[in-house]
């Protein structure tokens, strides 16, 4: 019993983590999409990813659904492919959400974030949301299970 208060309370200081980051994934998903550098869709996503992965700073990921085994293979290897080729993984809470968030009719569980290039040099350039998802990415790297991000209700 002690183990499981234990692991609500670890689960609900997550939870509380990432309620604030749930809104800077928010705010970055909408910048991005306003300036077109949005992948929306596994199968969009696994696409771009086989032609340029340099290209790509984040993929979010809906937590996969109970049945659709699959679907479900496919983003174990899409998530293994990213951080093979250095590309953050956010796993947000909802694919529900996520579609919202990007406008989308139908329910998409994953979408790409590209990267913006600017200058002569073509450096790569983060905005302030995006650079507090790098810091948020690279704190948990290394973990052993990443926390999933709570999206904001839309």
């Amino acid at each position: 019993m002690v183990v499981e208060e234990s692991t609500a309370m670890h689960q609900h200081q997550l939870d509380m983590e990432c309620a604030p980051i749930g809104r800077t994934v928010k705010q970055a998903l909408l910048r991005a999409q306003m300036e077109s550098r949005v992948i929306v869709g596994l199968s969009a996503a696994i696409n771009v990813l086989s032609k340029s992965p340099e290209g790509s700073l984040f993929c979010l990921m809906a937590v996969p659904k109970d049945g659709d085994s699959a679907t479900h293979m496919h983003e174990v290897l899409l998530e293994a492919f990213c951080y093979e080729n250095d590309i953050y993984v956010i796993k947000v809470d909802d694919a529900m959400k996520l579609s919202r968030i990007l406008g989308q009719e139908t329910i998409e569980s994953c979408c790409l974030v590209q990267k913006t290039w600017t200058g002569e040099l073509n450096e790569e350039q983060l905005n302030k949301a995006e650079n507090q998802l790098v810091d948020y990415c690279e704190a948990h790297w290394d973990a052993p299970q990443h926390p999933i991000v709570q999206l904001p209700a839309v």
